[in-house]
């Protein structure tokens, strides 16, 4: 994707700026056409790096507000620049007057967010379309909140647990390093000497001995090793297939897998509900709540499952085809519809599952703390052991 910028008039005659992210230069001219605008100039802009307008946190707070808006039904254009005026960053400033300037023109909310998919989550837009779609967006933000606020729970959860145990690591592997690299082999000569040779030396020792001559090539190999890892965490983030592979290693983590697992899946169960409630076809309602749901594996499912829907089969055996949605949900969801109750299942579905993310979330905290501190505990005790054993054996043969 390119970014194009353009000026523009409106149907009123006011003149519009901005940019728009398209594939090619006539895809922009289109889109710019289906928005009703009149253009007058249309460029490439030059790829620059980009900082992303929202943090997390940020994120959680700009889109509670966004939620109080149109709960509030106030305009949007109105909401956004009283929002813009409040914001502490210059560059979020600027972003949201700009959308309130498109929306001032006459362009959907949707399309003034996914012409910005650098500065929003991934999906940020869809979501939106669908809330829109269904006359919703009040309740799909709330159920976008919802998700958020697990989410950022569980990645505060996972750095409060990690970072105190990480720092002690770290701090401890920069003074093991400097002391196998600089005293260490000052020392080797003489313990060979004391002990009758290397060989009389215990195991441990030796083999401290011997990694003490690779310490620099060991961190060499875990900086290559990370680095490589990091490459191809993003490098998977370029496609479907990739971001499929991603999510299905989160999975596989012991505990974090079924928080998110479990989020994905109260996230999907209240969208749902307020697309059936809306009026919205089964299907379609699978298709509208798993691109909301930021979930690929997901959406990629439920395509599946909706494609097999429209053929007349019935969900439990429509859903033989997918993995990641869990047989008690498709029959809950069949049992709905059978008994008109298909919205309150649903509910009472996401309700279940955000119960379990919360309190999974409580068992992470409670067990990866004292984790993280034995595992940090026991690397640096075997070092310490290893460095003061040969002592304990020279004495003893000296007594």
């Amino acid at each position: 994707m390119a970014l194009f910028e353009y000026n523009s008039l409106t149907e009123s005659g006011r003149l519009m700026r901005g940019n728009i992210e398209a594939a090619n230069v006539e895809q922009a001219r289109q889109m710019l056409t289906d928005m009703k605008l009149n253009i007058q100039e249309l460029s490439k802009v030059e790829p620059k790096f980009t900082i992303k307008t929202f943090g997390p946190g940020e994120f959680l707070l700009f889109n509670q507000q966004l939620e109080s808006i149109t709960k509030a039904a106030i305009p949007l254009e109105k909401g956004l620049r009283a929002l813009a005026a409040e914001a502490g960053s210059p560059r979020m400033q600027i972003l949201l007057n700009d959308i309130a300037s498109e929306l001032e023109a006459g362009v959907p909310i949707e399309q003034a967010i996914e012409k910005r998919q650098k500065q929003f989550p991934p999906l940020y837009g869809m979501m939106l379309r669908a809330g829109i779609k269904t006359g919703r967006l009040s309740e799909m933000l709330a159920c976008l909140n919802r998700h958020l606020e697990i989410v950022h729970r569980t990645r505060r959860i996972i750095m409060e647990s990690v970072l105190y145990p990480a720092v002690i690591l770290s701090l401890a592997a920069m003074i093991i390093s400097n002391v196998l690299i600089f005293i260490i082999p000052t020392f080797s000569a003489v313990l060979s000497d004391m002990s009758d040779g290397k060989a009389h030396l215990p195991v441990l020792t030796r083999f401290i001995l011997f990694i003490s001559h690779y310490v620099l090539h060991f961190w060499a190999a875990v900086a290559a090793v990370i680095g490589a890892a990091l490459i191809l965490w993003f490098g998977l983030s370029k496609t479907a297939g990739g971001r499929r592979i991603r999510e299905s290693f989160i999975r596989s983590i012991p505990l974090l897998g079924r928080i998110y697992k479990n989020g994905i899946l109260a996230r999907l169960s209240e969208a749902m509900a307020m697309l059936i409630d809306s009026g919205c076809p089964l299907p379609e309602s699978f298709r509208l709540a798993a691109e909301a749901s930021g979930s690929e594996k997901t959406m990629y499912d439920s395509v599946l499952l909706a494609e097999q829907l429209e053929k007349g089969y019935p969900v439990i055996e429509a859903g033989a085809v997918c993995r990641t949605l869990p047989p008690l949900m498709l029959y809950s969801i069949q049992l709905g519809g059978q008994r008109n109750c298909l919205k309150e299942n649903l509910l009472e579905l996401g309700r279940m599952y955000a119960q379990q993310t919360f309190g999974m979330q409580a068992r992470l905290q409670t067990i990866l703390m004292p984790l993280m501190i034995i595992g940090t505990g026991l690397i640096i005790g075997t070092i310490i052991t290893a460095m003061f054993l040969p002592m304990v054996s020279i004495v003893k043969t000296l007594m």
